[in-house]
């Protein structure tokens, strides 16, 4: 067969537009010794599907083993996978347990704590209430004073603002 016949051929098998007669001309090519170098690729797929037609899948034996191996999976894998699937849900319990452990422990410690009383005695715990007010107030006192100094800053530097300069 020419090349430029056999491209032809080839160009339309690979399209799905060849005939059987011209799929069986493409075969015997194949399967003779005269496919040239570039060609060997495709001369083997051509070998290889007509090898696979051979190949009887009706054998009794095959059918046999072909089901014992299908049928005895499932029986040697259930309890193996009852034992799977109860791990993973006792890991997932596992987890949410944790979890909702680890959530509350966050949770009592942002909130804050009750108020406790700290002095049994009350004209010990209004002595003490006094003091921290005296010193509550001795500080906004010496904050007043400051913020005196620091207004009288303010009024002199407005008042260097609004004289004229004369040059």
């Amino acid at each position: 067969m020419d090349s430029s016949r056999l491209q032809q051929l080839l160009q339309k098998y690979w399209e799905g537009e060849t005939t059987l007669e011209e799929e069986q001309l493409l075969k015997d090519y194949f399967q003779s010794n005269e496919v040239s170098d570039e060609l060997r690729d495709v001369a083997s797929m051509f070998q290889y599907f007509n090898q696979a037609k051979k190949n009887n899948l009706n054998d009794i034996t095959f059918d046999r083993t072909l089901m014992d191996k299908v049928s005895a999976k499932p029986r040697e894998g259930r309890a193996r996978n009852l034992i799977f699937n109860s791990m993973r849900i006792a890991a997932g319990v596992v987890v949410v347990i944790a979890a909702t452990w680890f959530i509350r422990k966050e949770i009592r410690q942002s909130t804050p704590q009750e108020v406790i009383d700290t002095y049994d005695d009350p004209k010990l715990a209004f002595e003490e209430t006094k003091k921290a007010l005296m010193m509550i107030s001795k500080s906004f006192g010496t904050a007043q004073e400051q913020a005196k100094k620091i207004n009288l800053f303010n009024e002199a530097q407005e008042e260097i603002q609004k004289t004229p300069t004369n040059n």
